[in-house]
C-alpha cells in the first residue's frame, strides 16, 4: 500500500479540481471493506481517546487542556493520509 499524504499526489486524481477530488474519495471510502473501516476507526479512537482522558486531568492541571488541544490538532495530520492510502485502490473502478 502506498502512502499518500495529500490528493494531489493520488495519480487517479492528479488532474481533478479540489471538490471532484473530495467527492471520488468520499465514493472509494464508502467501497472500503469491513477491515479497512474497522482498523480506519480503531485508529480514529486511538486518537480521540487520550483528548477526553486529558480533559478530565483538567482540575488538577490547566496544561492538560493545551495537549488535549494539540492532540486535535495533529488529528488530520495522521488520519487523513491513512485514509487516504487506504481509499486509493478503490479509485481505479471510479
Amino acid at each position: 500500500m502506498k502512502f499518500y499524504t495529500s490528493t494531489k499526489k493520488i495519480p487517479a486524481l492528479a488532474n481533478k479540481p479540489l471538490t471532484e477530488r473530495m467527492a471520488l474519495l468520499e465514493d472509494a471510502a464508502k467501497r472500503m471493506t469491513v477491515p479497512e473501516k474497522t482498523i480506519l476507526n480503531v485508529l480514529k479512537l486511538m486518537i480521540i481517546v487520550p483528548v477526553f482522558a486529558l480533559i478530565l486531568q483538567v482540575a488538577d492541571n490547566w496544561l492538560t487542556l493545551l495537549w488535549a488541544a494539540l492532540i486535535l490538532l495533529l488529528y488530520p495530520l495522521l488520519i487523513k493520509p491513512i485514509q487516504y492510502s487506504l481509499s486509493a485502490k478503490y479509485l481505479k473502478n471510479s
